[in-house]
Order: structure tokens, then C-alpha cells, then sequence
């Protein structure tokens, strides 16, 4: 007698591709820039002296990391695909913002460096998460 589920996760309907792999570990990765970066936002006094350097007010340091928090939600939750849009539509304006302020001031490499890097994990984890959508 033949059982009926030779492969259970072909019957189930999520067979997990090298693709998806790929897209939760670049994934992972990203939302642990973001959270760190969110995470000192909020308690390292030398990443709030260079929000001043870079001219922005306390309040936006602020407002950004708990926006960046729930933006990071958005991309592991199971949410609609039109919340992650918006999730890494706002992680674009962010890294976008990073690297603009950075240059505005003047600053080298080694102060736009993370966002540049950053830049390149969100561009690597939208493009799989739409392959694989």
C-alpha cells in the first residue's frame, strides 16, 4: 500500500527553494543592521552626537528608530504584501537619506560606509522577496 504523502512539504504547498533560503538569510541579516542600528540610536551617546553633526534635531533620532523597528516587523511578520512594500519603501528613503546627509557634511567612507553596505542587503533581500513572491 502507497502511502499518500511521499513529500509533505510538496503537499503542503511551501516547499522551501534555495531561493527562500537565500531571501530569509539576507533578510535576517538586514533586519539585524536595522535593529542594531535602531538600538543605538536610542542608547549610544556618540550615534547622537553625529545625528547633531549631521543636523538633524533629537525628536528625528528618535522617531527614526522606532520607525526603523516597525519597519523590521513588517519584513519578518506575515503581514500583506502592500505593508512590506511600504516597509522597504521607507528603508530606501532612510539609506537613501544616510548616505545624502553623510556627503552633504563632508564625511568620508568610514561615516557612509555602513549605509552604503546597508544600502546593498536591502537591495539584495526586495529583490528576493519579489522572485519569491
Amino acid at each position: 500500500m502507497e502511502t499518500t504523502l511521499q513529500k509533505p512539504a510538496v503537499a503542503a504547498g511551501r516547499m522551501f527553494t534555495s531561493r527562500t533560503t537565500a531571501y530569509w538569510v539576507v533578510t535576517g541579516l538586514f533586519c539585524l543592521q536595522m535593529g542594531f542600528t535602531a538600538w543605538a540610536q536610542l542608547n549610544l551617546p556618540q550615534v547622537a552626537d553625529s545625528f547633531r553633526h549631521l543636523g538633524f534635531p533629537d525628536y528625528f533620532r528618535v522617531e527614526l528608530s522606532w520607525a526603523k523597528f516597525l519597519g523590521i516587523a513588517m519584513l519578518v511578520a506575515p503581514v500583506p504584501s502592500r505593508l512590506k512594500e511600504w516597509a522597504y519603501a521607507g528603508f530606501a528613503i532612510n539609506l537613501i537619506s544616510a548616505l545624502i546627509a553623510h556627503l552633504a557634511v563632508g564625511d568620508g567612507p568610514a561615516a557612509w560606509g555602513w549605509a552604503a553596505g546597508t544600502g546593498v542587503l536591502w537591495a539584495l533581500s526586495y529583490v528576493l522577496w519579489r522572485v519569491r513572491s
